[in-house]
């Protein structure tokens, strides 16, 4: 008989040992309440009148400019502490109003400092050249050198400061479409039960999808495919609005201040071309039929007639079902890390094991998924929704990953470079994904143990670089299309998604009428071309861990260092210091060489 999943508990029934320490930013929202106030004074506008006094005098000289920027940064710090801590508990509950009005005002402060500092950036700009020239060279201005020289690299897209405070003034109404999706998607939307192979129901959650999808029981993942799908496709014009409205605010922002396109303002301020974008697209394209053959050893392994889109993510192996409990999973992540030394080693240990680093479960109303997060003067954190899966050892590798990264880039880095850009994000917890893998398969294997292994980490690549890569296109379609004013409506963004996954997935596949609404249920459409990072970081990530495992502690310093660097150059720059150059396709073809390889693999294997 099926086993009936356990109930999921209110917030209050989790165990303090089973949730992260937000307590060591501020014991009680009191404490934190008593700190917003004081440090964003909601009692005055300007919030902060010391930024204001400086506002015409920048171009004084060197010591002027050092006391604003270090004026600037201390605030920036302290809010982030307050924004990370309400941005925590709104998470642990959606529904929770004190913690929801926590971060709510945290998010408003954000954006009113946002605002009063508008005028900066534009009156530095606006420097003679010969005065910049000396700002950078001046002793004094020295700790702050990258970072303005990061300003100056935007002046043929500053606008002037009453234009630049207008945009900032906006800035919370444009955002209004995250916001709004992320409170339907994680707190109003229900999902109709999903019905077993018994006919028994199950309950359908964002945590307990991904779980239904890998279970052997086919009509229960054919029941949860369309019970998440069909729920989404009830709401299909009112969150093609939301969609829409995101992405006309980037079309907005372009037409403002003069980028080439949408893509070419998202990946400007970080010096990434948008080469590097399109080679990720072109390259995987030409190699979509490696692809392609492995949905081929996906259907042959399963015996069915039609290899369905909820067939895709089922263990190939049906007698190896690897299951953990969450203390297990904590100890296999910190040995898995042992290649990178007892250092690494030592502090991922406390930080999961005493630290509390962890929110380990789902609770009702918890924010789906898992992500790390933290802030400068603080630990960094890691949400979870623990099932006891394979899937979720790999997710406390890869959350893991980016939470060591936060580390080690706040103790090198002073505060202004001690946040490393969007663009490496995915490269750190990637590269932990790679030594867990390298662990697991190091082990006492059966034949059966090896294939389902091997078939996880063709599983991985597939979900984080050619399903990325296919989001990456989408995205891409989808503002070039707002771009030349195609409107957007429901029929017409279900086509298009329709026209890419029978691109994607092959001939092998049946590409079920529910997936023309799967873009309405991922959230990382509301970042600014987040996605692709993912197949680059994955590309990044196989490259350096080939080089540390080969080359050994001369590779490993290089990859300590690049943990160690934050944002103090440029991205690119930074891997390349490290070892890799994304400039060029070949990290890429050789994620899709190896994807190639573990095919070949698990086709013998079975």
């Amino acid at each position: 008989m099926t086993e009936v999943a356990e109930a999921i508990k209110e917030r209050e029934e989790v165990p303090d040992s089973d949730k992260w320490n937000v307590e060591a930013l501020f014991p009680t929202l009191s404490a934190w309440e008593e700190d917003m106030h004081s440090i964003c004074r909601p009692d005055q506008k300007p919030h902060w009148p010391e930024l204001a006094a400086f506002r015409g005098n920048l171009g004084e000289g060197a010591q002027t400019l050092n006391e604003f920027f270090t004026l600037t940064f201390d605030l920036e710090r302290k809010l982030s502490k307050l924004f990370t801590y309400a941005h925590m508990r709104h998470d642990e509950d959606l529904a929770e109003e004190e913690h929801k009005k926590a971060h709510s005002l945290i998010s408003i402060y954000y954006h009113d400092f946002g605002q009063e500092l508008s005028w900066a950036e534009p009156e530095i700009l606006a420097l003679p050249d010969e005065t910049i020239q000396s700002y950078l060279k001046d002793p004094l201005l020295k700790d702050y050198h990258f970072h303005l020289e990061q300003i100056i690299r935007l002046k043929p897209h500053v606008l002037s400061s009453d234009k630049e405070e207008l945009l900032a003034m906006a800035g919370k109404a444009l955002g209004t479409p995250v916001v709004a999706f992320s409170a339907l998607n994680n707190a109003d939307l229900k999902f109709p039960p999903a019905i077993d192979k018994e006919g028994n129901p199950q309950e359908v959650t964002h945590g307990k999808y991904s779980r239904y999808l890998r279970t052997q029981d086919r009509e229960l993942r054919q029941s949860a495919f369309q019970s998440l799908h069909n729920t989404f496709l009830g709401f299909e014009n009112s969150i093609c609005e939301l969609f829409n409205g995101h992405i006309q605010k980037h079309v907005f922002n372009v037409r403002v201040s003069e980028h080439k396109s949408c893509l070419d303002a998202a990946l400007f301020p970080n010096q990434i071309d948008t080469q590097v974008y399109s080679n990720l697209i072109e390259t995987v394209r030409e190699n979509l039929p490696v692809l392609h053959r492995y949905m081929g050893v996906r259907k042959k392994a399963l015996g069915v007639d039609t290899l369905h889109l909820y067939d895709v993510y089922v263990p190939l192996v049906e007698n190896v079902d690897f299951k953990y409990d969450y203390e297990t999973a904590e100890s296999m992540v910190v040995e898995s890390v042992a290649p990178l030394g007892i250092e690494y080693q030592q502090i991922l240990n406390n930080g999961l094991k005493t630290h509390r680093w962890v929110d380990r479960y789902e609770n009702m109303r918890k924010r789906s998924g898992a992500y790390s997060t933290g802030c400068y003067d603080g630990m960094p954190y890691i949400l979870m929704n623990f099932q006891g899966t394979f899937n979720d050892l790999m997710t406390l590798a890869h959350e893991a990953g980016h939470s060591m990264h936060s580390h080690f880039s706040h103790t090198n880095q002073p505060y202004q470079y001690s946040s490393y850009p969007i663009f490496l994000a995915e490269v750190a917890s990637t590269f932990n994904e790679e030594l867990m893998f390298h662990h697991l398969m190091q082990q006492d294997l059966t034949n059966e143990q090896k294939a389902f292994l091997i078939n996880q980490k063709i599983e991985d690549i597939r979900a984080t670089f050619f399903r990325q890569t296919m989001f990456a296109e989408f995205e891409l379609m989808m503002h070039q299309f707002a771009e030349k004013d195609i409107p957007l409506t429901p029929g017409f963004i279900k086509q298009q998604y329709r026209k890419l996954n029978l691109d994607y997935f092959g001939p092998e596949v049946e590409i079920d009428s529910e997936i023309d609404i799967e873009w309405a249920r991922i959230p990382h459409f509301y970042n600014n071309f987040y996605v692709y990072q993912y197949a680059t970081g994955i590309s990044a990530a196989h490259a350096l861990f080939e080089r540390v495992m080969q080359e050994g502690e001369s590779a490993c310093s290089a990859y300590l260092k690049f943990l160690s660097s934050g944002n103090s150059n440029y991205p690119l720059d930074l891997l390349e210091q490290a070892g890799v150059n994304m400039r060029q396709k070949h990290p890429i073809e050789a994620t899709i060489k190896q994807f190639d390889h573990l095919v070949g693999q698990l086709s013998q294997l079975l």
